[in-house]
C-alpha cells in the first residue's frame, strides 16, 4: 500500500508537539468519533505522515511533523474508569475504541496557522478547511502533504 498522509488534530493543553518531541513516540488515545477511530483500526499504516495539528487554542495551526509507528491497537483509555475517557460498553475481548502510535518527527520553527492554509489555493479542497469540518484525524491527499512542507520547509 502506498504511503498515506494525515492531519492529527490535539488540543495543545493536552497533547501538544512539544510533548510528543519529549516523549519520541506516543500512543493516539481518547478518540471517541467512530470515523477517525475507523480511519486508525482500517487505514492508517506504519510510516505514513502526519500533520500535528493544534486545536482548540489561540492560533489553531500545523505545529509539526509526525508519523505513524505502530499500527491499530486497541485504546486502553476505554478499560480505564479513571479517564475521562472510560467507555463502559467496550469489551476487552472485542475493544470498541482503537489507536495508532505516532513517532516524533519535527516541530516547525514557525507553526503554520489555520489563517495562513486558507490562502494557499493549492490547499482549497484540504479536508481542514472544508465548513463544517471537525474530525480529529484527517487524510491528507499527496499534494496538499508536498505543498504544506513546501510552505514550512520540512524537508520531503
Amino acid at each position: 500500500m502506498p504511503k498515506q498522509f494525515w492531519l492529527m488534530k490535539s488540543e495543545p493543553d493536552v497533547f501538544s508537539i512539544d510533548q510528543l518531541q519529549k516523549d519520541g513516540e506516543a500512543g493516539w488515545t481518547g478518540v471517541r468519533n467512530y470515523q477517525a477511530r475507523n480511519f486508525m483500526r482500517d487505514t492508517m499504516q506504519k510510516g505514513d505522515g502526519v500533520l500535528f495539528y493544534h486545536s482548540s487554542c489561540d492560533v489553531p495551526a500545523i505545529a509539526g511533523i509526525a508519523e505513524v509507528s505502530k499500527t491499530s491497537h486497541p485504546d486502553p483509555t476505554q478499560f480505564d474508569k479513571k479517564s475521562e475517557y472510560y467507555d463502559a460498553k467496550s469489551d476487552p475481548a472485542n475493544p470498541t475504541w482503537m489507536m495508532v502510535s505516532v513517532r516524533f518527527v519535527k516541530k516547525l520553527s514557525t507553526p503554520l496557522p489555520l489563517t495562513d492554509l486558507k490562502k494557499v489555493p493549492a490547499l482549497s479542497k484540504m479536508v481542514l478547511l472544508q465548513k463544517g469540518s471537525r474530525l480529529s484525524i484527517q487524510p491528507v491527499r499527496p499534494e496538499e502533504w508536498e505543498t504544506v512542507l513546501s510552505l514550512t520547509g520540512a524537508p520531503r
